[in-house]
């Protein structure tokens, strides 16, 4: 078989016309040629870190929507399906990822349960590490958010990153905000690589310490417009990522608009291409072709390269999509999950109130981080959601042990009516909700309940739902599917008042225990500074 078109070589730095000879798969053969060509070849594009999870689809409807943005590989954490199914999640997410031509490359997660301070659906322990990373097919130890434990010798932590070095694979890091000595020896731990930076400072000391920056630009946290500058100064350091991508952000565009921003900011196109193929490929050691002959013959063909437009993708020599379809099938995905909560009740969500202060949540649009502000309520019994002070009742459910509600309260969703849940809640998948009223807050969890897992929106008289029924967070539907309705409940949620402009996404993330500063876990609100539990109500 032979391909035609100007080769972008990323190695050589030049563009030329060429015949690419595929035989079995790989890249036999790349000549020179004299005649004119339209079109133009470059490496398939790879996502250098991202939660397959997040899309809410599983892995194979994942890759039916990435091939026609050009994509032909992610280096994936399915730390998300960990949490709540332990090992044989993983490995769902592994044979799932094998029934279509795709490059799924999975790594063993670090964080199972993310942390000891809430209740999660497994755990992951040293010997499944070993175990999932003895495997070819596991590239890595995926990130390792327990970055007290790594500071603070934690005995498990340090076995598990021993296993990783004594394998010879690589570990990926989470440190947001860490600094000083404390990131020092968090790196020399042997962690290699950061998708967390959001500020550029940041981001160039971890380069300088050793590691890989990987730019995210997911559907809540976008840190692109702060990092690009690294593209310039340290392009060999530089990978890109979509981390918690969600499908209607999927169904529009991935690493390809990433990699079209760069090219029209005046990034050089070579080292832009290098830092969404080559660089992942080398630092993984990814079975990914470079357009090298001998490689797998895995490329793009693009219009030209200023618009990045996706005519066809290949894969192993097989074109996998081309004439805009997708050249293959995603199979029937089978249903797992496991799912133990009661229906909650408008008592069990009532906050009684005290002398000081209540500490609020606060958002910020785009950030995964929040702070923490104080605020005095009356002197009313019970506190309550205040939609005109923009400060809601948010609610964690557990789902596995059916333990009680917790209650906290949040500034920066917006809401003037209704609420909204999910059981999307980083990492341990709890249910999770905010509302203006407890009505509506009882109303949205206990739908999330009947569905054993998924999405719930009411404005206090409809009610749309998006069932989950795989682990709770994925879909067994095709992309499109989901994305169109996720952009109903989410404009459902914009019309209750929301200004977010990824409202669920940004409450799956109020439950991250280990980002920083404040968040709410189903054992109570949290301090992610000190990493300890801290009370509602404060002193002034």
């Amino acid at each position: 078989m032979k391909i035609s078109g100007n080769i972008i070589d990323v190695f050589s730095r030049e563009i030329y016309a060429a015949d690419i000879e595929i035989r079995n798969g790989l890249i036999d053969e790349v000549h020179r040629i004299n005649r004119v060509c339209k079109n133009y070849i470059l490496p398939g594009f790879i996502d250098a870190h991202v939660h397959i999870e997040s899309s809410m689809v599983v892995p194979s409807s994942f890759a039916e929507v990435a091939v026609k943005h050009g994509t032909v590989a992610v280096v994936a954490d399915p730390h998300e399906i960990g949490n709540v199914l332990g090992l044989p999640g993983v490995e769902y997410m592994i044979d799932n990822g094998n029934s279509v031509p795709f490059k799924f490359f999975f790594g063993a997660p670090s964080c199972v349960p993310a942390t000891s301070f809430e209740s999660s659906g497994a755990i992951i322990d040293s010997n499944d590490i070993k175990k999932l990373l003895s495997r070819k097919d596991v590239k890595f130890l995926a990130e390792m958010m327990n970055y007290p434990g790594v500071i603070n010798d934690d005995p498990d932590v340090k076995r598990k990153i021993e296993i990783a070095k004594k394998l010879g694979k690589r570990i990926d890091g989470h440190a947001p905000g860490l600094i000083g000595e404390s990131l020092i020896k968090y790196i020399r731990s042997g962690i290699t690589t950061d998708h967390e930076c959001s500020d550029i400072d940041e981001a160039r000391f971890k380069i300088k310490q050793g590691m890989r920056v990987i730019i995210r630009e997911g559907s809540a946290a976008r840190n692109l417009e702060k990092l690009h500058p690294l593209l310039k100064e340290e392009p060999e350091s530089v990978m890109l990522c979509c981390d918690d991508i969600h499908p209607e952000m999927l169904m529009e565009r991935h690493i390809n608009e990433m990699v079209r921003t760069l090219i029209r900011k005046g990034y050089d196109l070579f080292d832009v291409i290098r830092a969404a193929t080559v660089n992942p490929v080398e630092h993984y050691g990814l079975e990914v072709g470079l357009l090298r002959e001998g490689d797998p013959a895995d490329f793009i063909v693009v219009e030209e390269p200023e618009n990045v437009k996706i005519l066809e993708t290949w894969i192993n020599g097989r074109k996998v999509y081309g004439n805009g379809e997708t050249l293959f099938t995603a199979p029937k995905a089978e249903k797992v999950n496991k799912f133990n909560s009661s229906y909650i009740s408008r008592d069990s969500i009532k906050v009684r109130n005290r002398p000081g202060m209540i500490n609020v949540i606060d958002v910020q649009d785009g950030e995964l981080y929040t702070t923490s502000v104080k605020k005095r309520w009356s002197e009313e019994l019970f506190v309550d959601s205040s939609s005109i002070d923009d400060i809601l009742k948010i609610v964690v459910k557990e789902r596995y042990q059916d333990l009680s509600p917790v209650v906290a309260f949040v500034r920066g969703f917006g809401l003037k009516r209704g609420a909204f849940a999910g059981s999307i809640a980083h990492d341990s998948h709890n249910i999770i909700a905010v509302g203006a009223d407890d009505d509506a807050i009882v109303s949205v969890i206990n739908r999330v309940v009947k569905m054993n897992g998924g999405l719930a929106a009411t404005d206090g008289e409809e009610i749309l739902e998006i069932p989950l029924p795989v682990a709770g967070i994925m879909s067994d539907v095709p992309c499109g599917t989901i994305a169109e309705k996720y952009l109903q409940l989410s404009g459902m949620v914009k019309d209750m008042g929301s200004q977010l402009k990824a409202p669920f996404m940004t409450l799956s993330f109020m439950a991250l225990l280990v980002i920083p500063e404040i968040k709410l876990g189903d054992r109570g609100l949290f301090d992610g500074n000190r990493f300890e539990f801290m009370d509602l109500f404060s002193d002034e």
